[in-house]
């Protein structure tokens, strides 16, 4: 995959790490990008949240919350990203929540997803509303992580010129 040759490339470049946390996709974000030769100098690790209580649990996010909003969450989804990277010791946490189906979770559709990137203790957030089966959601899931982090690695690089090149595909909170 080209996106994760250049997210290693310039997180090498500029000296930073970083980690994911991931619950619909299971870890296929992570093993996309240690499928890239010298990806041992950028990646820390991954934590696969699938199950609810583990996202608190080892990913950090507050339990409370979880109890009240469920893990379909934009909240639950930051600080799985911001929690990630203090878990793993890394510069970047990026982190996916949501729902691949085939049924609809707590209420949430089938085809919502939260991802998230964090740096500096700080998240982005962004929705997606995908559509088709349950392994295409999962793709689309892990495209959508790569091109945000893409963007905003370039961002860090090369100025928000070069992270406005791509578009993620998703609308951005923070």
């Amino acid at each position: 995959m080209a996106t994760a040759r250049r997210i290693i490339s310039t997180c090498t470049q500029l000296g930073i790490s970083l980690a994911s946390a991931e619950s619909l996709t299971g870890g296929r974000f992570v093993a996309s990008l240690v499928d890239v030769p010298g990806a041992s100098a950028v990646v820390r690790g991954g934590l696969v949240t699938y199950a609810t209580d583990l996202k608190a649990s080892l990913a950090g996010v507050d339990a409370d919350h979880l109890e009240e909003t469920g893990p379909i969450d934009p909240v639950v989804a930051a600080q799985m990203a911001v929690g990630t990277a203090a878990q793993c010791v890394a510069d970047i946490g990026i982190s996916c929540t949501g729902v691949a189906g085939p049924d609809p979770q707590d209420d949430k559709p089938v085809g919502l997803v939260y991802t998230a990137i964090a740096f500096g203790g700080k998240a982005k957030v962004f929705e997606h509303e995908f559509t088709g089966d349950r392994d295409a959601i999962r793709s689309q899931t892990v495209q959508a992580m790569a091109t945000n982090l893409d963007e905003f690695v370039g961002e860090l690089a090369f100025g928000p010129e070069a992270g406005q090149a791509s578009n993620a595909g998703g609308d951005a909170t923070e």
